[in-house]
């Protein structure tokens, strides 16, 4: 559902870019304002999330087991940290990909040229940010069940599921793993 409504959300400021005459300087100078104040936004709001995970200082001991993936060799590994670290690189991961986003949007627009992808991604990043487990759980105040649970689901490109297991069987047979090879 989410995929479709942000392909639906993306289809709809793209037929809006089209509509803005870009070849205008003083317009393009506002698009570009536009785009920086989204992703000073996004990451003071990312700043205020981790200042937030900080002072809440949960250490509640998260257990899980990493999902499989045939491009890691590591998977499936156990994984013992607290909310307070989990949550924290979680954060660190999305600014990650807000700086990777500025970069590849750098590129685009200086280097090749581009125009209407800023005004996209000014508009798009309102909606990742907004899509963002740990917007809604610091931010909107929702409480951490059901999607929001952590580790939180990792969506999969192929359908597959990028779910940790969490169960007490799945942590059993992960320590006895560790165990096994340690001896």
């Amino acid at each position: 559902m989410a995929a479709v409504q942000s392909l639906a959300i993306s289809l709809g400021v793209m037929q809006v870019a089209r509509k803005i005459p870009f070849d205008d300087p003083n317009v393009l100078t506002y698009v570009r304002i536009g785009y920086i104040t989204s992703q000073l936004i996004t990451l003071a709001v990312y700043y205020y999330i981790s200042s937030t995970v900080k002072a809440k200082n949960d250490r509640t001991v998260l257990k899980y087991v990493e999902p499989e993936s045939p491009m890691n060799p590591n998977g499936g590994q156990l994984v013992t940290t607290t909310v307070r670290d989990y949550d924290l690189g979680e954060t660190s991961k999305a600014i990650r990909g807000a700086f990777t986003s500025v970069a590849m949007m750098v590129f685009l627009h200086l280097y090749m040229g581009y125009t209407q992808p800023l005004f996209v991604q000014g508009i798009m990043t309102f909606k990742t940010l907004y899509d963002s487990k740990l917007f809604k759980i610091y931010v909107l105040g929702k409480p951490a069940d059901g999607d929001l649970k952590r580790p939180f689901k990792v969506p999969s490109l192929f359908g597959a599921s990028g779910e940790a297991r969490t169960d007490k069987a799945a942590i059993e047979e992960a320590e006895k793993r560790i165990k096994a090879k340690e001896d």
